[in-house]
C-alpha cells in the first residue's frame, strides 16, 4: 500500500485561501466509513465495540448555523468527563468516530465535531491537491468558535461536564490543540498528536503552536514521531524550549525512528508499540490535569 503519510504531513496547517463564503455550508452531514485519500489497510484496524455505548451524528448550533459531529459516550450515567475529538486533515471520517468510542469505552464523552463543513467535505476526495483547496480556507478563528459552540452543546446536552473537559487531536488536528490550549478558558489539559509546530504566519493561520508556547492556559502533552517527515526535529526542540523557558507544565514524547500518523491504525504508518503508549499516556494525562 502506499503511505500517503509523509505528504498529508506537509499540509497540516498549511495556509492559504480560495474563497468560499463564510456562510456557505457544504457537509451536512458526516462521511460514511475512510476517507477516500487514505484507503485503509485493515490488517490493523482497530473498531471498536459499540455495546454499552451511545453513538451517533448530531448538530452542533454555530454562530453562523448548525455543524454535524459525532458523539460517543457509555450508555448509562450522566455529566461524563467530556474530550472534544479534533480530527485529521481528512475530516471526521470512521478513524476519527473510532477514537471517540475508545474515549467512551473509559468513560468519557467524546464530541468530533466537522471543522471543515463551511468549506467542503474532503473525505470523499482522492487527491491530497484536492483537500488542500478547501482546508486552506479553514481559519483558526473559526475553528476556535467551532470548538466553544461545541463545549456548549456538551454543556446543553447535560451528558458531558466542561468543568471536566480536555482536548485531543491528529495531524492537523494536533496543531489545532495547541491553539485551543491558548485559546480556552474551559479546557483543562490537551493531548497533541503530531501536530505542526511552526509555520508563515498568515490571514488565516495568524499564529502557530511555537509562538503560543508562552501563552498556554493549560498543559499539553505532545506526541511526536523521530521520523517524522513533515515535522523536523528541530521543530520539536525548538517547542521543547520554549515550553522549558515559559516554565510551562507541557511536555513533548519524541518515539524513536516513528513516522508521522503513528496512530493511525487504518494506515501504513501506524506503529502498533508507540500508539498503545501514547494512547496509555493520554488517559494518565487526562486523569492527572482533572479530565476524569
Amino acid at each position: 500500500m502506499n503511505d500517503k503519510s509523509q505528504p498529508i504531513a506537509d499540509v497540516c496547517g498549511s495556509p492559504g485561501a480560495i474563497g468560499v463564503g463564510r456562510r456557505s455550508f457544504l457537509v451536512s452531514a458526516l462521511a460514511t466509513g475512510f476517507a477516500l485519500a487514505v484507503r485503509p489497510t485493515w490488517s490493523s484496524t482497530i473498531v471498536t465495540d459499540p455495546t454499552g455505548l451511545t453513538t451517533g451524528e448530531i448538530r452542533i448550533p454555530t454562530d453562523a448555523g448548525e455543524i454535524p459531529g459525532y458523539r460517543a459516550m457509555p450508555s448509562e450515567g450522566r455529566a461524563f468527563p467530556a474530550v472534544l475529538v479534533v480530527q485529521e486533515i481528512f475530516g471526521v471520517h470512521e478513524h476519527i468516530k473510532d477514537v471517540c468510542r475508545r474515549l467512551a469505552k473509559s468513560g468519557y464523552l467524546a464530541v468530533a465535531p466537522e471543522l471543515y463543513a463551511r468549506q467542503g467535505d474532503v473525505s470523499r476526495l482522492s487527491e491530497i491537491d484536492e483537500i488542500r483547496k478547501i482546508v486552506a480556507n479553514v481559519s483558526d478563528a473559526q475553528v476556535m468558535t467551532d470548538l466553544d459552540a461545541t463545549v456548549e452543546w456538551i454543556k446543553a446536552s447535560g451528558d458531558g461536564n466542561v468543568k471536566k473537559l480536555g482536548v485531543t487531536g491528529f495531524c492537523w488536528g494536533g496543531r489545532i490543540v495547541w491553539l485551543y490550549a491558548a485559546h480556552s478558558v474551559q479546557v483543562k489539559a490537551g493531548v497533541a498528536w503530531y501536530g505542526r509546530l511552526v509555520g508563515k504566519a498568515t490571514e488565516l493561520q495568524p499564529a502557530h503552536p511555537l509562538d503560543m508556547a508562552a501563552n498556554l492556559k493549560v498543559p499539553v502533552l505532545g506526541l511526536y514521531g523521530g521520523s517524522d517527515q513533515g515535522i523536523p526535529l528541530e521543530t520539536v526542540e525548538q517547542m521543547k524550549q520554549a515550553l522549558r523557558a515559559a516554565d510551562s507544565a507541557s511536555t513533548i514524547i519524541v518515539y524513536p525512528d516513528t513516522p508521522h500518523a503513528f496512530y493511525a491504525d487504518y494506515r501504513a504508518s501506524y506503529r502498533k508499540e508507540a500508539a498503545e503508549d501514547g494512547w496509555s499516556r493520554l488517559l494518565a494525562w487526562f486523569k492527572e490535569h482533572g479530565v476524569a
